[in-house]
């Protein structure tokens, strides 16, 4: 059994689902990250009164700061432990495979185009999110797009091929071995250490959450290709504890957390990675803080088309059996439509 170092908060928080004068217990994804810090933290703790015309307060917290893993924090949340949660939804495709088709790798470039992707997505997620773990959406916002860090030098996509590389959720970690890697599943709070440590020699994640975690400090090689999608994060609210709020209060809950924090880091995303990539290269300003000095390896057409030619003939219809022939029939008819592509399904 996991040893966990509970804070006040956390116990606090753990003490249950039933609402104290409308004062929200929330559970937030990774607090090192600029998604926690810059507003997920701002919004619950400071806008979230005002918007809702003082119908709620929020006492927050991450599950890294609980000690529990991201995986179980939707599983949690379901059992009532604490009326909101937010997480990376690939962390918890081990329970709902089927959510994984909210964040297929290549498919969107641009910070628009994963937005229309998710708003496609959407309604399979909320249902999802209902039958699997009892609670309802009240949003999704992104982490930037995913890239590659190496510890040694790369100069295409075709130098993965025999290396070790973590990936960032289990497509991700597929499309890897279907381009010749061997894919690796470790946390990512884990990641510096096992670069360091020569235990990968490559791990994907947002540009921008590898320069706060400093990532560039234990890598030297940085590939653009957008291997592992956006990392969306779905904000959800125990189904018993929304079902008792009264309608005005749902809406105002939703429209709060989706002007408030789930589009703002949207707008944030716009942009957003070019920032990050002069912070990790020295390649640019940087107006996050100072600049690392990695190697920029940016994908070529030829990358971009190897990569997509793996997700669509291996990985999607790999995907769909996991899923099933329902689900994978409803991604085609919303997600592939909006980024132009079809998964076989087998009847």
């Amino acid at each position: 059994m996991k040893k966990t170092m509970m804070t006040a908060m956390t116990a606090a928080l753990l003490a249950g689902p039933a609402l104290a004068q409308e004062e929200l217990a929330v559970v937030g994804s990774w607090s090192s990250l600029p998604l926690y810090k810059q507003f997920t933290t701002p919004f619950w703790t400071e806008e979230l009164s005002e918007m809702t015309g003082g119908a709620f307060t929020a006492q927050l917290t991450s599950f890294d700061q609980m000690g529990i893993a991201g995986a179980d924090v939707y599983r949690m949340l379901g059992d009532g432990v604490f009326h909101v949660g937010q997480t990376v939804a690939d962390y918890t495709v081990g329970d709902a495979p089927e959510l994984e088709g909210l964040d297929v790798p290549l498919v969107a470039t641009t910070a628009d185009e994963a937005q229309a992707m998710v708003e496609a997505a959407r309604p399979m997620v909320e249902d999802i999110m209902r039958d699997r773990f009892n609670s309802e959406v009240l949003g999704i916002a992104p982490y930037p797009p995913q890239i590659v860090f190496c510890k040694g030098e790369i100069g295409s996509l075709a130098d993965l091929e025999g290396k070790k590389v973590r990936g960032s959720g289990r497509m991700t970690t597929k499309l890897l071995e279907a381009l010749g890697a061997e894919g690796i599943n470790i946390a990512f709070s884990e990641v510096p250490g096992s670069l360091q440590r020569g235990v990968i020699d490559c791990a994907v994640t947002g540009a921008g959450s590898g320069y706060s975690a400093g990532w560039w400090e234990v890598s030297d090689h940085l590939l653009t290709l957008p291997l592992g999608g956006w990392d969306p994060v779905v904000i959800a609210m125990n189904g018993d504890a929304f079902g008792g709020l009264s309608a005005e209060d749902q809406e105002s809950l939703k429209a709060a957390v989706t002007e408030g924090l789930a589009d703002k880091a949207w707008a944030a995303a716009q942009g957003g990675l070019e920032n990050d990539i002069a912070c990790l290269t020295g390649q640019g300003e940087c107006t996050s803080g100072e600049s690392a000095s990695m190697t920029l390896v940016e994908a070529s057409e030829e990358d971009m088309a190897t990569a997509r030619e793996a997700l669509e003939t291996e990985v999607l219809p790999e995907w769909a059996e996991r899923a099933g022939a329902e689900w994978a029939t409803r991604w085609n008819d919303t997600v592939g439509a909006t980024v132009g592509v079809t998964v076989p399904v087998s009847e």
